[in-house]
């Protein structure tokens, strides 16, 4: 039995148009400068608390960024109210899950830097919440690259994270998954630049979903 966890923002579904939304809303709020988009893509992957902190510069969160990230929360249904601030799978993904979901030796699971109620939202979306048997959210365990996502999704599976692969489009998604002990495989559609994800860890580069399919069958034959 494997154990196949997904990174959500940037590897399953496009989301960097709603997260720099809530961005915007958020620093305006608090009258702070918008950041550049290019700076918000390269955070995407950590818990909001220590997105907003370096936005802003700061070592660390702070009580004002845990403000902040809870005003950010708080737009969660205003922003996706709005048609162009859906969260669209990727090209290719549904068909590769579709593909997965059919083999009885792998389980998928999601270890994500959103929120418990993000991942809900985006897993009742595109029909797959009974498909997912386990996952880890901000809410549950310390921001990535900490292990414990990945660790904890292991323990409750019962599989070990040596027969575990995580699939993200971060550095701290790679950074993760070897600290806890598993594959980890990079993506080229995301917000991280692959040589990135190579240098952090990455045993493989996907360039398109199909590949994901390949590498992870390949592991049960």
């Amino acid at each position: 039995m494997r154990l196949v966890l997904f990174d959500c923002d940037g590897t399953l579904v496009d989301t960097i148009a709603i997260i720099q939304e809530s961005m915007a809303r958020t620093f305006t709020r608090f009258g702070y400068p918008v950041p550049a988009i290019e700076k918000t893509r390269a955070t995407v992957g950590l818990t909001l608390d220590v997105s907003i902190s370096l936005l802003l510069g700061r070592e660390g969160p702070d009580e004002e960024c845990r403000e902040m990230m809870a005003y950010y929360r708080s737009l969660f249904s205003e922003v996706r109210s709005d048609p162009a601030m859906q969260e669209r799978l990727f090209e290719g993904i549904a068909p590769m899950l579709e593909q997965l979901f059919l083999q009885d030796d792998i389980l998928i699971g999601a270890v994500t830097g959103k929120s418990r109620r993000g991942l809900d939202h985006m897993l009742d979306l595109h029909g797959y919440a009974s498909k997912f048997v386990v996952s880890r959210t901000a809410d549950d365990c310390p921001s990535k690259p900490h292990p414990a996502m990945v660790l904890e999704c292991c323990v409750e599976t019962g599989i070990e994270p040596a027969e575990t692969m995580v699939i993200g489009d971060s550095v701290y998604d790679m950074q993760m998954s070897r600290s806890a002990g598993a594959d980890a495989i990079g993506v080229s559609w995301g917000y991280g630049a692959t040589t990135d994800l190579t240098t952090s860890g990455a045993s493989a580069i996907a360039e398109s979903p199909d590949d994901i399919l390949k590498l992870v069958l390949k592991t049960i034959q």
